[in-house]
């Protein structure tokens, strides 16, 4: 028996194959999670014997990846790990005002163990032959308190110029629930509901305010590598005057940082001030810098 025990000892385990080992290696050290997972994917398949292996070393990597992470992010002040976008361009306008113009974009986002934070700007202006034709001002922050990693609870707090479309500041408050709908690599679709006040300084010179419902969604398609195609919409319904606005967007990357965007918004007021139409639609095409 003591023989059997020493000849069995000897006998060597399940090891992870050279090839395997070497992919997964150079998947970690380039911190490519989802290339880690298409490797743990396939390994059942090209070595069964070693799956449970790799498995485990690609978990152990995860874990200490996001030790690493929390700690960081702990550890870190107000005014650090923010990511985002800066994007400036041209775009074309019809509806209550036909013209060309410039366009800026900027979103920032900081995600935190517990809370994301968010901020928006956006500024379209037009002159032609020294005079305002087109005039567009809009800023917002949005906290989110994370429940669990798809629900959050969130406020947001915007205020929006364009007196083309009829208003001359509107001002809009809300909180409510959100979900993550979808959470895939290449997928992701975010909703949003809650109630809010809105208070708008028409170009009438009436001001108005009312409670609202507001919804909201967010989706990121990601259809091969370096294009992406964004859907973001969000939508008031309240008594005097209802919004909609929708924001359609495909986004190419070029080199490095820089993509090409090409986008189409559509935004719809119910009961806009005499003489204003309902509808806006804006077409842009601009460079997108991402940090």
């Amino acid at each position: 028996m003591g023989t059997l025990g020493a000849t069995l000892d000897k006998i060597p385990g399940p090891e992870i194959p050279p090839e395997i080992r070497a992919m997964l290696d150079a998947a970690m050290q380039a911190n490519d999670e989802s290339g880690v997972d298409a490797i743990v994917k396939y390994s059942k398949n090209g070595d069964p014997g070693s799956r449970d292996l790799v498995l485990r070393r690609a978990t152990d990597w995860k874990e200490a990846r996001a030790r690493a992470r929390n700690e960081r992010v702990r550890s870190a002040s107000a005014f650090e790990l923010w990511s985002g976008r800066v994007e400036a361009g041209g775009f074309i306008s019809t509806g209550n005002s036909d013209v060309t113009g410039l366009t800026a974009v900027a979103d920032l986002t900081r995600e935190g163990l517990r809370w994301r934070h968010r901020l928006t700007a956006q500024a379209d202006l037009q002159r032609t032959g020294g005079v305002t034709s087109r005039e567009r001002y809009a800023a917002g922050y949005q906290p989110n308190y994370k429940i669990n990693d798809r629900g959050y609870i969130y406020g947001n707090g915007q205020y929006e110029s364009d007196r083309f479309l009829g208003y001359f500041s509107r001002y809009s408050g809300s909180v409510g629930a959100g979900y993550g709908v979808i959470r895939r690599n290449a997928l992701t679709l975010d909703l949003e509901i809650g109630p809010a006040f809105r208070q708008t300084d028409f170009t009438d010179r009436t001001m108005q305010g009312s409670l609202a419902l507001r919804g909201s969604m967010d989706l990121n398609w990601t259809l091969v590598s370096g294009l992406v195609v964004t859907q973001q919409a969000s939508t008031y319904w309240e008594r005097y005057n209802s919004t909609i606005r929708s924001v359609s967007a495909i986004e190419a990357k070029l080199l490095g940082p820089l993509s090409a965007r090409l986008s189409y918004t559509l935004q719809y007021e119910s009961e806009p001030p005499n003489g204003r139409l309902t509808t806006d639609t804006t077409s842009r095409a601009s460079l997108v810098y991402t940090f």
